[in-house]
């Protein structure tokens, strides 16, 4: 078990190009859908709380799932197993860029190949957590969670209207709690 939790996560690792949102649909794919360590519900908790903790989401998400299934050593090993690719990788580039001065015109070329394959793995991640945050289940008006609904056309509103990021955090949580516990049903 913990070294299949390694290797996904050296895997994911090896394949984290784009940063964390580019990352979510791998760590669906691994951890919610083929191994079900974690729900998809679980997994949106996990992204949100990732994004208040410092750090990256691809290393903040490891930590939690490692955690959740072998503690503090599943913890370590999950994140070091995200991290190993990278860091070897930049090492090794580093290496050859810095000491050597070289240009990699391969390289230059792959990364704007990469650039164009990560806004598609965005764009699924954001309507995996729009599906999985503002409709409970399957997309039909019967399951819309109303009070996930209202919060992201407010949130749509005022981002248009340029109103500051953590405020916006603030009102949707705010308004989610006073939706959720019927406060504002009084």
């Amino acid at each position: 078990m913990i070294l299949k939790l390694l290797f996904i996560f050296i895997a994911i690792g090896g394949l984290s190009f784009g940063g964390g949102y580019a990352v979510i649909p791998l760590i669906s794919k691994y951890v919610v859908h083929e191994n079900a360590w974690l729900t998809m519900k679980e997994l949106v908790d996990l992204i949100s709380i990732s994004q208040m903790t410092p750090g990256p989401i691809a290393i903040n998400a490891a930590t939690f799932v490692g955690q959740k299934i072998w503690g503090l050593r599943g913890a370590l090993i999950t994140t070091g197993g995200i991290v190993l690719p990278q860091f070897i990788l930049l090492m090794l580039l580093g290496y050859y860029l810095f000491t050597k001065n070289k240009k990699f015109a391969v390289l230059d070329y792959s990364l704007i190949g990469i650039k164009a394959g990560i806004v598609p793995l965005i764009f699924i991640t954001a309507l995996d957590l729009f599906k999985s945050s503002v409709f409970k289940g399957a997309i039909t008006i019967k399951n819309l969670s109303v009070p996930a609904g209202i919060c992201f056309i407010l949130a749509l509103i005022l981002y248009n209207k340029k109103v500051n990021l953590f405020k916006l955090i603030i009102m949707g949580a705010v308004l989610g709690i006073a939706l959720e516990t019927g406060i504002m049903y009084l």
